[in-house]
């Protein structure tokens, strides 16, 4: 199993205020109310169904900080690899087995708070999971997603994991193929290549959950911001919410107008000469080998 539980210890579950002596609401926090808000917007648009689709967080110390107590660990959580790269990080994540749409209705049993232990192979919980749960299964593909994408942009916070119809219907009749794939969604709209300049990674079919899936994900994300995972879903990471939640709706909304007018005989299309001059107008760094010469 990925996750084994260890030694407990009490948390009230708030940590009080400096000044006024009360106690201030973890689930009342403007990080959990946008987490919140972008999961319930994830599973209103139909990318998260079921329990399909996991966030995850990075929280700076002086955020849990207003909350929490850092020194009370509610129990470890094993994580069955080692990530030390991210020793003494919080991060807010869903939990597995968890579905969107119960998010806004208790956010403290279907999230989590972790941070990080010392040597990088546990999580301890700060919050949330009070039902017992566990971090999401794609916590692996998470954390070093989030390595990933520091290593390139020390601002990332977000990581989000999701299955959007469109993208999806996508993989079945599209060459999966990063250059072609991306070369398409990019002609369907005129912001496209402003948006996601760099493209979009693609992996094969490969079994969730795993390390294995999680590390290849990672050495896309050096290079992409989103990453679709053949056949499942996507990956997309960003600074902010809006900006990861964008980024992957942009693209989703590419693949839905492509969806729509592949069988049709096309009549007009943005040529590559256009999206380059749109590129060089908004000052994005795109790739080039993706447009045709």
């Amino acid at each position: 199993m990925l996750y084994q539980e260890t030694k407990k210890y009490d948390l009230t579950g708030f940590r009080r205020g400096s000044e006024a002596g009360a106690p201030q609401s973890v689930a009342q926090s403007a990080f959990v109310k946008e987490f919140v808000q972008m999961t319930s917007n994830m599973y209103r648009l139909g990318w998260d169904e079921r329990n399909g689709g996991n966030l995850s967080y990075l929280l700076k110390e002086e955020e849990v900080a207003q909350y929490l107590d850092p020194d009370c660990v509610i129990r470890k959580i094993s994580l069955g690899f080692r990530v030390p790269e991210l020793a003494g990080k919080f991060f807010l994540v869903t939990g597995t087995q968890k579905y969107f749409r119960n998010m806004e209705s208790d956010p403290e049993t279907n999230t989590g708070i972790i941070r990080i232990s010392a040597d990088g192979s546990e999580g301890e919980l700060l919050w949330g999971f009070r039902d017992g749960g566990k971090p999401t299964s794609e916590l692996p593909a998470h954390l070093m997603s989030h390595i990933a994408r520091l290593s390139v942009d020390p601002d990332n916070r977000v990581v989000l994991h999701s299955h959007p119809t469109n993208i999806l219907a996508m993989n079945f009749v599209h060459k999966l193929d990063e250059k072609a794939f991306t070369r398409t969604l990019w002609k369907m709209c005129t912001e496209c290549i402003v948006v996601f300049p760099e493209g979009v990674g693609i992996l094969p079919w490969m079994l969730c959950g795993t390390e294995s899936i999680g590390e290849a994900t990672a050495q896309k994300m050096k290079s992409f911001r989103v990453v679709i995972w053949g056949m499942h879903g996507v990956y997309g990471a960003g600074k902010t919410f809006d900006e990861a939640f964008g980024l992957v709706e942009t693209v989703e909304k590419a693949a839905q107008i492509y969806m729509l007018t592949a069988h049709l005989q096309q009549i007009n299309t943005i040529e590559d000469r256009q999206m380059r001059e749109l590129a060089e107008f908004f000052g994005v760094k795109y790739r080039k080998d993706f447009l045709e010469d």
